[in-house]
Formats: C-alpha cells, sequence, structure tokens
C-alpha cells in the first residue's frame, strides 16, 4: 500500500470558519491525513474555490455546499457547525457509512438522542471540547469533586470571544456534570445559572455558572472550589484553536477501523477506567 493510500481521508464541515481554518492547517501538517473534502453553507463565497485559498495552501479540494456529494470519497466528517448542519450532516454519514468527528455544541435533547441513534450504525467521537488539556482537566475534576464533595462551594467560569452563540459553554457544562457527578450531585437540580438582585445566601450544594463573552478569547475555564480558609482552582487556558484541531485529528486516527458507537475524548486519550 502506497503512503497515499494509506493516509486518513478527511472532510471539513464549515471550513471557512474558525475552526475550519484551524483544521485546515492541521491536516495540511499532518504526514498522515489529506483533505478529502470541503463543506460550506449554501451561498458561501468560498463554493468552487480551492479550500486553502484563503490560507495561502493548495489542497486540491474545491469548497462545496452538497454534503451527499462532496463525501463520497470521505472516511471521517470533522463537524464544528451548528446543531441542524451537524444533524443534517450526520444523516449523510449515516447513510454513506462514514465515521464522524462532532464538535458542535448547543443541541437539544432531541439532537443528542438522534446522535446516540446514528452512533448503533457508524463509529461517532462526540466531545464539546476536543482539546487533550480540557479532558486531562475533566479527569483531575473528577477526582476533586470526590474529595471535596462537602465543606466546598463550586463553582465554574468560562470566557469565550464575542461570536459565541451558546452559553454556558459545552466544556462548562461538561465540567460542572463531572464535578457534579463525582460529589453525588444532580446537575440539573442543582446549578445556578444566573444571580442578580437580592439573591440571598447561597444554597448548600449549588454549583454555580459564571460566563464572559468579549473578544478574540479561544477558551478559558475554570472550576473554583471555595473552602473555609482555603481555595482550589483547576483552569484551563487556550491560546490557539490549533489545540482544538490536533485533538480532532487523534479522534479521526481513533475511529479509524472502529466498530459503530458513541465514543468521547476520554475514549480516545484512554483515560477511562
Amino acid at each position: 500500500m502506497s503512503a497515499d493510500a494509506a493516509k486518513h481521508r478527511v472532510a471539513i464541515a464549515g471550513c471557512g470558519g474558525r475552526m475550519g481554518r484551524a483544521l485546515l492547517e492541521a491536516i495540511a501538517a499532518a504526514p498522515d491525513c489529506e483533505l478529502s473534502a470541503a463543506l460550506a453553507r449554501d451561498g458561501s463565497a468560498l463554493l468552487g474555490q480551492d479550500a486553502g485559498a484563503a490560507l495561502g495552501l493548495h489542497t486540491g479540494v474545491q469548497v462545496q455546499a452538497d454534503p451527499r456529494q462532496g463525501l463520497r470519497n470521505t472516511q471521517c466528517l470533522i463537524d464544528f457547525t451548528r446543531p441542524q448542519a451537524t444533524l443534517e450532516h450526520l444523516g449523510v454519514c449515516e447513510s454513506l457509512g462514514l465515521a464522524m468527528v462532532i464538535g458542535t455544541t448547543g443541541f437539544e435533547p432531541e439532537g443528542l438522542r438522534r446522535i446516540e441513534q446514528a452512533a448503533t450504525r457508524i463509529p461517532i467521537v462526540l466531545s464539546p471540547n476536543m482539546s487533550v488539556g480540557v479532558n486531562v482537566v475533566l479527569k483531575l475534576l473528577e477526582q476533586a469533586g470526590r474529595a471535596l464533595s462537602s465543606g466546598f462551594d463550586i463553582e465554574v467560569i468560562e470566557a469565550h470571544h464575542r461570536h459565541k452563540v451558546d452559553a454556558p459553554s459545552g466544556t462548562a457544562l461538561k465540567m460542572g456534570e463531572a464535578v457534579a457527578r463525582a460529589a453525588g450531585r444532580d446537575l440539573a437540580r442543582d446549578a445556578v445559572w444566573s444571580r442578580h438582585g437580592h439573591t440571598g445566601e447561597r444554597e448548600p450544594g449549588s454549583i454555580g455558572f459564571s460566563v464572559v463573552r468579549g473578544g478574540d478569547i479561544v477558551g478559558d475555564h475554570t472550576v473554583l472550589f471555595a473552602g473555609t480558609g482555603e481555595r482550589i482552582e483547576i483552569t484551563h487556558k487556550s491560546s490557539s484553536r490549533a489545540t482544538y484541531a490536533e485533538g480532532s485529528l487523534r479522534a479521526v486516527r481513533f475511529l479509524a477501523g472502529r466498530s459503530p458507537g458513541l465514543y468521547d475524548m476520554h475514549d480516545v486519550l484512554g483515560l477511562k477506567a
């Protein structure tokens, strides 16, 4: 088998977006991956152009709007778009038997159920954050949540750029879920999403969320455990979307030859017990 034949054929949805551009650069730099398709929405000025033109890259792949046509020569689609678009792409991948790496956030419960259903037919990695560092932090939060389940108040603080449309971030929610599960709490019951006016004292066992949106912040997340006389902060800060792109390619490699199923980055990184 030639070197080219052995490469992972990877497609990108939303190739003109911030993550799309980071993924294009990561694939171009990865010796074991090649771009097989690049998708953009109908009406995009990128349609018909070389996918790497804006980055000074020649990929030989033209941007297309029709996923069914564009994904025929693909093994895996990476999708960081919007929930509605991702679910449309999911149906195409399911019908073509393609693997999928989903970093999109903001799904409603019905959308998540649709992904779970598709995972009985194709292999999918679904994660609100593809960063290796963030997923190590999630593991640390499980340990902290168990050890600090009493006597400590828990707050999740996150910050992102002004263009992010969902809040709290999927990563912040995942962090809250990890801590709540480890501490024996129910996030749906114990989460406090906002504070305004005369709120009264903090409810014991609650988990607070704070959201910052501004500038070009790539993504900052902190979980604060505040006790009497001491505080513990577990923080992750992203300075580049390249971390998410590199994690996505690790997910692509993990899915190669994998049986259908719904996986996450803890599976990819071998962090599960």
